[in-house]
């Protein structure tokens, strides 16, 4: 059976060394490309495509997210999994929006990192426990937010007005945005009001989109 060829970029060489240790120690896996950068692995990454490639954010020059677009378009069939020390929110779904299918933190065992591997290299998606936690925390927070937002039945025009709202408008320019009367602005607010069981612009707006 083919081993599985696996890449990483990683700037620091001492990590980058010590991943490359635990993977050439493995009888499943075999090293193959290492670089210190993104621009270097976009450039010689796609000669010799890997099944994995293990990606670090924070990279001198360009950081590991900007650079994975280009490099799924070079390699198609390589998974790519972010290994790195940063466990920032914006960073996780940014990278898994870019198309990373896996995130650990740095200083896993080389136990866990092999079962992250191989995991991934068969349809997972590994992730650090405390990233999933995130990940699972978020979606159903977002899930929470979109089924409280189906129960505030609006008409179009109200979420559109409720919309200027949000952006800071006074009555008098939505009213001429929208082309009605300000009477009419203020008896549509009155409504939403009473719809959302609020008092207020800001209670309005902050229950619809929060933040």
């Amino acid at each position: 059976m083919p081993k599985i060829r696996v890449a990483i970029i990683e700037d620091s060489p001492v990590v980058r060394e010590m991943t490359a240790a635990i993977i050439r120690r493995s009888e499943e896996f075999i090293m193959g490309q290492a670089y210190g950068n993104a621009e270097d692995a976009i450039a010689f990454l796609g000669q010799r495509p890997p099944d994995i490639v293990l990606v670090d954010i924070q990279l001198p020059g360009m950081s590991g997210i900007k650079s994975l677009p280009k490099l799924i378009e070079l390699c198609p069939k390589a998974q790519f999994m972010m290994l790195t020390g940063s466990d920032e929110d914006e960073d996780i779904f940014e990278a898994l929006k870019a198309g990373a299918t896996g995130y650990l933190l740095k200083g896993q065992s080389p136990g866990e990192l092999l079962t992250a591997l191989h995991d991934l290299y068969k349809g997972g998606s590994p992730m650090s426990s405390t990233i999933a936690r995130k990940v699972v925390t978020a979606l159903s927070k977002q899930k929470s937010n979109n089924r409280h937002q189906e129960s505030i039945e609006l008409s179009d025009r109200e979420m559109e007005l409720l919309g200027l709202l949000s952006d800071g408008l006074r009555y008098k320019e939505i009213a001429d945005k929208l082309y009605i009367s300000v009477p009419t602005v203020k008896s549509h607010l009155h409504s939403i009001y009473k719809k959302m069981h609020v008092s207020s612009r800001t209670e309005a707006v902050n229950k619809l989109f929060p933040k």
